[in-house]
């Protein structure tokens, strides 16, 4: 007969041993015996991999931004739209207005204008981000089964919120160049590849990541309470003597959804500073962020820092929500394909 097979089921946070019966070697009994030995080694708690939560982050990201990327459109269009003249109307006067204007001139494919560079950007920034995350854990951790505070927890996520800068800071200095030229009716960029050779040949490197410092900013104390609040609201949904692995599809959708608002709630006044000085014209802006701040106070008042807001809460809570969701169904397949990864 085979041997005996263990594993640890995580029972909110206490470990609990569990045996699996040797099963017969015919064929048919072979098979149903691994069944749930393949089943045990997907589920059972595994030792935080910061690797898993790389391939796992970009599935997640990717899934974020087929569902985002729309709304994503309309909020830097809010964010960007020029002050109007005494007497006019502004561009746009919501987020609504926006998302039909936007569908009546340009069709559905505007909504999904400059979705290549956060694809390309957005796949390794997830899982940069992921990974961020998942080592900020492990280096807080003094043995595998340590519990982490969430202070702790919040603290690993801000080390994700830095990691991700280096791609962010790029990819969303080109996303809002291409969304701002359509609405704008001026064509100068052909696409993310035209934009970067553009701004580099304009300012070399440091026209590409103008606005880095404005991103982390928004990233690193958002990024924080980003994985915060997920890992809580899974702990608070996880019903007593089962395992947060075990959770079921719509409570990670919700406590992703409700991470990805938790995280806009911080992240929108720094956003709405970083779109206005990526997207303005060259030395417009010769302080930095603190010019933008000063002239968007000045002239719209405090209430301009939350532009978009709810083109962002509306995008917040699906895209984000899908994107928990891809990386814990990635997490599973991993844990079941390479668990000692």
């Amino acid at each position: 007969p085979l041997p005996p097979v263990s594993r640890h089921a995580l029972r909110r946070g206490t470990g609990v041993k569990v045996s699996l019966r040797a099963v017969p070697p015919s064929a048919s009994g072979l098979c149903a015996g691994l069944l749930p030995v393949a089943e045990a080694m997907a589920s059972q708690p595994q030792p935080i991999s910061p690797v898993k939560n790389f391939f796992a982050g970009g599935f997640g990201g990717v899934c974020l931004v087929f569902v985002g990327h729309p709304l994503d459109t309309i909020k830097v269009r809010l964010q960007t739209q020029p002050k109007p003249q005494a007497g006019q109307l502004p561009l746009y006067s919501g987020t609504f207005d926006c998302f039909r204007q936007t569908l009546v001139r340009e069709g559905v494919r505007g909504l999904y204008k400059g979705m290549a560079a956060p694809i390309i950007g957005v796949t390794p920034m997830f899982a940069v981000c992921f990974f961020g995350f998942g080592l900020g854990k492990k280096l807080q951790q003094r043995n595998p089964d340590d519990i982490l505070t969430y202070p702790q927890l919040f603290a690993a996520g801000m080390l994700s919120g830095v990691f991700t800068t280096a791609i962010m800071a790029p990819g969303e200095r080109i996303k809002c160049l291409l969304q701002i030229q359509a609405a704008s009716g001026e064509i100068k960029y052909g696409g993310p590849m035209d934009c970067a050779k553009q701004l580099y040949r304009e300012a070399g490197i440091r026209g590409i990541y103008k606005g880095t410092v404005l991103t982390l900013m928004r990233d690193v104390p958002a990024s924080g309470m980003y994985f915060m609040t997920y890992e809580w609201l899974k702990n608070i949904l996880t019903p007593e003597g089962k395992s947060v692995s075990d959770l079921s599809v719509p409570r990670i959708l919700f406590a992703g959804g409700m991470a990805g608002i938790f995280n806009w709630a911080v992240a929108i006044p720094p956003d709405v500073l970083k779109s206005r000085f990526q997207t303005a014209a060259p030395g417009k802006y010769p302080n930095g962020f603190r010019d933008v701040l000063r002239e968007l106070i000045r002239e719209e008042g405090v209430s301009s820092l939350y532009k978009g807001f709810t083109a962002v809460m509306i995008r917040a809570f699906p895209a984000n929500a899908a994107c928990f969701l891809g990386f814990e169904v990635a997490m599973k397949f991993l844990n079941w394909i390479v668990p000692s990864l």
